[in-house]
């Protein structure tokens, strides 16, 4: 027994939306039965009160069921057990609500008698129809209950969605921030001995590199010029080591600078354009990243002098490298197929990544004195003060 009275004390209260429909509900019965009593000639305030009695037993009794449905976990019972339970709680529930109706209606109302004998085909006719309306009490409150689950499953799945495509974005931007920190370090292994001035530089280079990776570790997109300005940091960095094999300019419009884009995007594919395309040539090339922006969306175009090769570390025509692979895959996460990765060659000497962006969200109100984008880089320049 007490473990029966916690399980019924554990029962959440009901919603304010539950009680309206009850109070509606059985309203409306009442109403239906003077309606009844006026069709047979019998309207008066007796009637009134029977009704409203009747109504208040019905409004009572689906109450106790709704709190012993929930206190004895026959919501998640399957079909079967739960008709067999509902069968034979509700016939109980039609006989008591007989005992307290009647009760009441002698006890309280004392009606006039009116020459009519009540036996035991009324009886069963009232139980009957009280029977009927609480399996329809029934169905519309498991109706009511599987909805609300069914929606919150929904609501669960979308949470889960997101949770996965939030671990997703941030095991895809891992995989990217190490490989900074692999490259860097081995430029820098190779030039502690020969130039250390040069390492300084590169080791300036390569923490702002990393600052900017860390900080934005949280951020699914930054101002284009944002990310131009740690590419111009990547390519100085390359350019010491590469020196005049190097050459690449930025010609992006001011128009484009304050769009956002995922970070690290810029800086993917000009890594993979200077560590496939440039770096394998014996006299170097040239690097070129270019923007042009339409009412619907930004184009980013990063070309530089190669050849598509189906050699294993070459880029390849449909972006399957790690680094191209990576970029599309959060392409996919953030806009879905509304942005694309497009790499090909251009002409006979130069190869191009095209990166199409929708223009979805406005963007952030930027000035471009926060934005320094160089036209061109000169082999060995100094690295920028450090803010």
């Amino acid at each position: 027994m007490p473990k029966l009275l916690t399980s019924y004390a554990a029962v959440p209260p009901p919603s304010r939306l539950y009680w309206r429909c009850q109070l509606i509900g059985w309203t409306f019965y009442a109403g239906f039965n003077l309606m009844v009593f006026s069709m047979f000639g019998r309207f008066s305030l007796d009637g009134v009160f029977i009704s409203a009695i009747i109504a208040l037993t019905l409004l009572g009794l689906s109450h106790g069921l709704r709190y012993h449905i929930r206190a004895r976990g026959w919501t998640q019972l399957g079909p079967a057990p739960l008709l067999g339970r509902l069968l034979l709680t509700n016939l109980l529930l039609a006989l008591f609500s007989q005992v307290i109706i009647w009760g009441l209606i002698a006890g309280v109302v004392r009606p006039a008698s009116t020459g009519q004998s009540y036996g035991v085909g009324q009886f069963i006719g009232y139980v009957f129809n009280v029977n009927f309306l609480l399996w329809l009490w029934s169905g519309f409150y498991f109706g009511w209950f599987y909805l609300q689950r069914y929606r919150q499953a929904e609501i669960d799945k979308w949470k889960l969605t997101a949770a996965v495509r939030e671990a997703e974005m941030q095991t895809l931007k891992a995989q990217i921030n190490p490989h900074f920190l692999f490259n860097g370090l081995n430029n820098i292994r190779s030039l502690i001995g020969e130039d250390p001035e040069r390492a300084r530089h590169m080791l300036s280079h390569l923490s702002e590199l990393l600052r900017y990776a860390i900080q934005l570790n949280r951020t699914e997109q930054v101002p284009l010029g944002r990310e131009l300005a740690v590419v111009r940091d990547y390519l100085q960095l390359e350019s010491l080591q590469l020196e005049e094999r190097l050459r690449y300019a930025i010609d992006v419009p001011a128009d484009c600078l304050p769009v956002l884009v995922p970070p690290m995007l810029v800086q993917v594919l000009v890594e993979n354009a200077v560590k496939h395309g440039l770096a394998p040539l014996p006299a170097g090339g040239e690097l070129r990243i270019g923007a042009r922006r339409t009412p619907q969306e930004l184009l980013l175009t990063v070309a530089n002098t190669g050849q598509l090769t189906p050699h294993p570390t070459a880029p390849r025509p449909d972006g399957t490298g790690t680094g191209l692979r990576n970029v599309r895959e959060r392409l996919r996460l953030l806009f879905g197929p509304q942005a694309e990765l497009r790499l090909e060659q251009a002409d006979a000497a130069t190869v191009a990544a095209t990166v199409r962006l929708p223009l979805g969200n406005e963007p952030l109100a930027l000035g471009t004195d926060h934005l320094p984008l160089p036209a061109a880089a000169v082999p060995g320049a100094p690295a920028p003060a450090s803010c």
